[in-house]
C-alpha cells in the first residue's frame, strides 16, 4: 500500500537530487538518486525493480503507470547507443529526465523514480577526453545515475577509464560499472576480474552500487542461447560482498520468468535491465514469456490485430524498414523515425500502447521481481537520511597504496581471463 501524503511531501522536500530541482523547481515528480532505488530493493531483500529503456514515449508512460500500480521504486534509463550524441531513438541522454517528469507530473506518479544513463560506452582510450566534455552535459540535463561501461577494454583500460571518469560524477547520483562485454555464452565474467575492478574502485574511494556481468546473455533479439547463468552470477556476488556491491542484470529479454525470479532470489541483483521486448510490446508485437518477439513461419514479426500502433501505422513501419533493408534487428531504429508518427495516432491508439507496457512490467514487478512496495523502502530511506544523498553502502577497505597505476597494469597482467570473440558488440 502506498505511504501516506505527509510522507511523500517530506520525501518531495529533501529527495530530490540538486540538479533535479534546478530544472524541475515546482515539479511534485519524486526523481532521485540511483543510490536510493539500489537501496530500496536491497532493504526489501531479494527483490530487483526493472530498469526500463524508454525507447519512446510510450515505453515510458506505461513503465511508469506499472511501477505507481505496484508501488514499486523504478530506474528509467537510455544506453548510449540509443540515446547518446548518434542516436537511434527519439529518447536521449538529454531529454529523458524531461520526459518522465513531465509525464510522472501529469499521471499523477508518486513512486520514486532514478534516471539513468545507461551502457556510457567507452571503447577505447580515445573516447575519454570526449567524455570528459559529455558526462558533466548529461547530469546538467537531469541524469541521476549512470553507467560507465569500459568493459571494451582490457581490465587495466577499464578500471583507470572508470578512475579517470569518476571525477566528473557527482558523489550523490547512482553509479554502475561493468566487466565483459555481453556476449552470450562466450567470454564469460569470473570472480577474479570483478574483484579486480571493485577492490580498485574501492582503493579511490568509489562505491559503485551495481557491477553488470556477462553472464550467459544477449542483448536485442536472443532466439537460442544459454541465458542467464545463475550460480555464476551467484558466486561473482559473493565474492564481491565486502564491497557491498549489488548486480545489474542486462538482457533480461531473452529469459524466461523462471530464470529472472531465480536472479531475483539467489543473487544480489537489485536493477534488471528491459529494453527490446518494450519496444516490441509498444508496438503491438506478439512476445513471448521470454520477452522476445514471437516470429512466423516466415521469420516475419506477428502484430497482435487491435494493439499497439494501428495495422496501417504498422505496415508503414514494415516498408520504411524493407526500404532501408533492415533486418529483424535493425527495427529498433524505427523508434526514431516513427515517433512524430506515434503521437499523431487517435488518443485511443496510444494509451492501448502505453497499456499493453504497462501490463507486461506489473506482472514483473509483482509476479518476478519482487518489487512490489519497494517505493516505501526508498520514501522511508529518504527520510531517514534526510537528504538526496544516502551516501555510499561500503567502506574503504583497499589501500590506494596498492592500486597505482603501475600496479593495476600489473595486477591485470595477472589475470586469467577469458574476454570471448574480438568485434564490436553494441549495447
Amino acid at each position: 500500500m502506498a505511504r501516506s501524503s505527509s510522507d511523500f511531501d517530506k520525501a518531495l522536500s529533501v529527495g530530490r537530487p540538486p540538479n533535479i530541482t534546478k530544472l524541475f523547481p515546482n515539479s511534485r515528480a519524486l526523481l532521485v538518486s540511483g543510490k536510493y532505488i539500489d537501496l530500496a530493493l536491497e532493504l526489501k531483500g531479494k527483490a530487483m525493480t526493472i530498469a526500463a529503456n524508454g525507447r519512446n514515449n510510450f515505453i515510458i508512460r506505461g513503465c511508469l503507470m506499472a511501477a505507481q500500480r505496484a508501488n514499486a521504486a523504478l530506474i528509467i534509463e537510455i544506453a548510449r547507443s540509443e540515446g547518446g550524441a548518434t542516436a537511434y531513438c527519439p529518447t536521449n541522454y538529454w531529454n529523458l529526465a524531461r520526459q518522465v517528469d513531465q509525464a510522472m507530473n501529469e499521471l499523477h506518479i508518486t513512486v520514486p523514480v532514478a534516471i539513468h544513463a545507461d551502457h556510457y560506452g567507452i571503447k577505447s582510450e580515445k573516447d575519454i577526453p570526449y567524455a570528459k566534455q559529455e558526462i558533466p552535459t548529461l547530469f546538467d540535463a537531469g541524469i541521476t545515475s549512470i553507467a560507465i561501461d569500459a568493459s571494451h577494454m582490457t581490465d587495466d583500460k577499464n578500471l583507470l577509464a572508470n578512475l579517470e571518469l569518476n571525477p566528473l560524477i557527482p558523489d550523490w547520483a547512482g553509479l554502475e560499472t561493468e566487466i565483459g562485454e555481453i556476449k552470450g555464452s562466450e567470454g564469460m565474467s569470473e570472480p577474479p576480474e570483478a574483484v579486480f575492478l571493485i577492490a580498485g574502485l574501492n582503493a579511490h574511494n568509489i562505491f559503485p552500487n551495481w557491477i553488470a556481468l556477462n553472464n550467459g546473455t544477449t542483448h536485442g533479439l536472443e532466439s537460442s542461447g544459454q541465458g542467464i547463468q545463475v550460480d555464476l552470477t551467484a558466486e561473482v556476488h559473493a565474492a564481491l560482498r565486502p564491497y557491498k556491491v549489488n548486480g545489474a542484470q542486462h538482457g533480461t529479454s531473452g529469459n524466461n520468468s523462471d530464470r529472472l525470479r531465480e536472479i531475483a532470489e539467489k543473487t544480489n541483483t537489485t536493477k534488471a535491465n528491459v529494453a527490446t521486448a518494450l519496444q516490441m510490446l509498444s508496438w503491438g508485437l506478439q512476445v513471448n514469456d521470454y520477452g522476445n518477439a514471437i516470429l512466423d513461419d516466415a521469420g516475419n514479426f506477428q502484430k497482435v490485430k487491435g494493439e499497439g500502433v494501428s495495422e496501417e501505422m504498422w505496415q508503414s513501419m514494415q516498408d520504411f524498414a524493407n526500404s532501408k533493408g533492415w533486418d529483424k534487428g535493425g527495427y529498433k531504429n524505427l523508434n526514431l523515425a516513427f515517433e512524430n508518427k506515434f503521437h499523431g495516432q487517435p488518443a485511443a491508439i496510444k494509451a492501448r500502447m502505453c497499456k499493453r507496457v504497462e501490463d507486461f512490467v506489473y506482472n514483473l514487478l509483482i509476479n518476478v521481481f519482487n518489487g512490489e512496495d519497494s517505493a516505501d523502502y526508498c520514501i522511508d530511506a529518504i527520510i531517514k537520511a534526510g537528504s538526496y544523498d544516502p551516501g555510499p553502502k561500503a567502506e574503504k577497505i583497499e589501500s590506494a597504496t596498492d592500486w597505482t597505476r603501475e600496479k593495476i597494469i600489473e595486477k591485470a597482467g595477472l589475470l586469467d581471463t577469458d574476454k570471448g570473440p574480438a568485434g564490436d558488440f553494441e549495447d
